[in-house]
């Protein structure tokens, strides 16, 4: 999740489960509302805050009228007295069970009892898995200094296409290029903050295999020999795990995850477990925040930042990463690297920390579309234990004919920005002025850099039109709440890291601000089951529009920012981000220019990009048009100049 994703906080406490509670409240006509699970919380903050652990059961007060008066205040609802005697006994005893099923402490490994699934009963998947057809052997040339050392410093910024040829011809060996991107890691560490463990030994140990098997003539592939980093949310056995998050420095896992195992069956070298923002959001993690290879004074973005940060400054030959709402797509964007965000259900989660069980999505971070396509034919696929991974192909053809698809564009998305409605405080106090009118400044020139940045979009109808000859079809993201179903992340985000809010061990957690994860897991304790379910229906019809979105065109290009994040995010569409060029010397400035600031992003020298949207299941052919706008623009040529 990208820092920029966060919700408005409210004040609120630990509560307990649900279950029973929404039965009587089902009876009593509240069955829709947010009441129940405000009222349970309530029931506990007599005694409990979010800040401490949770009492003994025996130590939690009995619930009364007055905390079902509070929290149908909170709610917005109004009950008659004889309504709310009614309730108590059965509210008494649904605590009682959510204490038992506390007992069971479930980890964050154990998911729900329920595989989210957003294919239509329509669709009909392809299956058959064939051989990756990938493009010409390329010719890589490069200075001789004299010794292999110092020759592969000159390919730390080369595509996993130039690397895996170089491998495979033994130009250069993985243990030369393992070397170098450990050397370019230790050595640029300092000012990225991009890791949190080297893996040396594992690294040289694969390596060293790698070119053993290769000159034996056993080559398994283009991954073969190339060291690579993956997200710290990514088990791996003798190491820490960390997930970025103080309190979880020690953690360890007896097993790799699968998409590890995966890429150690394609003989790729893992060299690092690089940053994430903690349990998964923004870029701060409990050593530092990670920064933007192009602007120091900057974060990376996150929460895959680590992997963006290290893939643009050239210190892996590429990274993975994960999204739930947006942690590929912003970092990839604010590093200037390029994202395959592929469809849920397509990459086994096994053994890497869970979020959000219906929006979770692994996939790879690299320096060329065609680098995320190899990486995703490595990693896709069931594994038996992740069910909702789909038995679809992921058949990557580099000679697939674009022209014949259909390219649409968000109309909307393109059009000149304009600055909303902002009333001014109705019989103001002289704080009340002051805070509208920063505001309005802060609105406005949000304003400029969005009419600055709408530029580089408006270049890239310009190629697709002109030097690709495409005739570009208007269309638009249905008109539906998106925004409104993200409290389904936040819910099942609290419910996975439940027992870190009843500890009171996230005051642990370095961000501490009311838009990260502590503050959002308690308010989510207020959301109700019925509410989650209500709001996974309205999905259900998000999944169906966006699907009848899809039958119109085959590709979607749009801003990679806006309503299609959320609402891509929310029905599992796949995502390709492209770097599209740097902001010139007449930037606007940054909104923040204080080293490090959260909202310290943008300005001269700094990277845009552009998103490519395809529907369920369609990550092979996104990535080959992708690929073809990158190959004509060569914008992913460039990177950052880092001492």
């Amino acid at each position: 999740m990208s820092e920029k994703e966060v919700f408005s906080p409210k004040d609120s406490v630990v509560s307990v489960d649900r279950r029973r509670f929404l039965a009587v409240c089902s009876a009593a006509g509240l069955g829709q509302t947010l009441f129940p699970g405000a009222l349970l919380a309530l029931a506990t903050a007599e005694v409990a805050s979010a800040q401490t652990p949770a009492p003994p059961a025996d130590e939690l007060p009995k619930i009364t009228v007055s905390m079902i008066d509070n929290a149908a205040t909170i709610a917005g609802i109004h009950l008659e007295d004889a309504l709310k005697a009614a309730m108590i006994d059965g509210l008494n005893g649904q605590r009682d069970d959510v204490i038992e099923i506390r007992k069971l402490n479930l980890p964050n490994s154990v998911p729900p009892a329920f595989v989210f699934d957003p294919v239509p009963g329509s669709m009909t998947l392809d299956t058959v898995k064939k051989p990756i057809r990938i493009s010409p052997a390329p010719h890589v040339v490069f200075k001789d200094h004299g010794s292999p050392d110092a020759n592969a410093e000159e390919l730390a910024f080369l595509t996993v296409r130039e690397l895996a040829e170089l491998v495979r011809s033994k130009r250069v060996s993985s243990t030369t290029l393992t070397k170098m991107y450990l050397a370019r890691l230790k050595r640029l560490d300092p000012k990225l903050h991009c890791v949190i463990t080297l893996t040396e030994e594992r690294a040289l140990k694969q390596a060293a295999a790698a070119d053993a098997e290769i000159a034996a003539g056993h080559y398994r592939g283009p991954l073969h020999g190339i060291p690579w980093g993956g997200k710290d949310l990514l088990a791996v056995k003798g190491y820490p795990t960390t997930w970025g998050a103080a309190g979880f420095e020690q953690q360890a896992f007896d097993d790799d995850a699968e998409v590890v195992k995966r890429l150690d069956a394609a003989g790729a070298v893992l060299i690092a477990k690089l940053s994430m923002g903690a349990l998964a959001q923004g870029d701060l993690w409990f050593g530092a925040r990670t920064r933007n290879p192009w602007n120091l004074q900057q974060g990376s973005s996150g929460s895959s930042a680590g992997s963006a940060s290290a893939t643009a400054a050239g210190c892996v030959g590429f990274a993975i990463g994960t999204e739930t709402l947006g942690s590929i797509s912003s970092p990839s964007t604010r590093c200037g690297t390029t994202g395959l965000r592929p469809t849920f259900g397509f990459v086994p989660r096994t053994g890497a920390m869970a979020l959000s069980w219906t929006m979770d999505k692994i996939g790879p971070i690299c320096r060329a579309v065609e680098d995320c396509a190899i990486v995703l034919s490595a990693i896709a696929g069931p594994d038996g234990h992740d069910l909702s991974v789909k038995p679809a192909a992921m058949n990557w053809d580099a000679f697939f004919d674009w022209h014949k698809l259909r390219i649409g564009y968000i109309k909307s998305a393109f059009d000149a920005p304009t600055l909303p409605e902002v009333k001014p405080p109705a019989n103001p106090s002289d704080a009340d002025t002051e805070a509208y009118k920063k505001r309005l400044t802060r609105m406005q020139a949000g304003l400029v850099r969005a009419q600055y940045d709408l530029k580089y979009s408006i270049a890239t109808l310009d190629v697709l039109r002109g030097k690709m000859g495409i005739n570009l079809i208007p269309v638009e993201i249905p008109k539906l709440p998106f925004g409104a179903m993200i409290p389904l992340l936040e819910a099942e985000g609290a419910a996975a890291f439940d027992d870190l809010t009843r500890s009171g061990r996230d005051k642990l957690l370095t961000g501490q601000e009311p838009f990260d994860w502590p503050n959002n897991f308690r308010v989510a304790r207020f959301y109700s089951a019925v509410d989650y379910i209500q709001a996974m229906r309205a999905r259900s019809l998000a999944i169906k529009a966006m699907d009848e979105l899809f039958k119109t065109v085959d590709i979607i290009v749009t801003p990679s920012q806006g309503v299609q994040l959320t609402a891509t995010n929310l029905t599992g569409q796949p995502a390709v981000i492209v770097p599209n060029g740097l902001r010139g010397p007449d930037a606007p400035p940054s909104p923040n220019p204080k080293n490090g600031a959260v909202d310290n992003n943008g300005g001269p020298g700094t990277p845009v990009s552009i998103t490519f949207l395809g529907g369920l299941y369609s990550d092979a052919r996104v990535a080959t048009f992708a690929r073809a706008y990158q190959d004509a623009t060569g914008f992913h040529k460039l990177h950052p100049e880092l001492a």
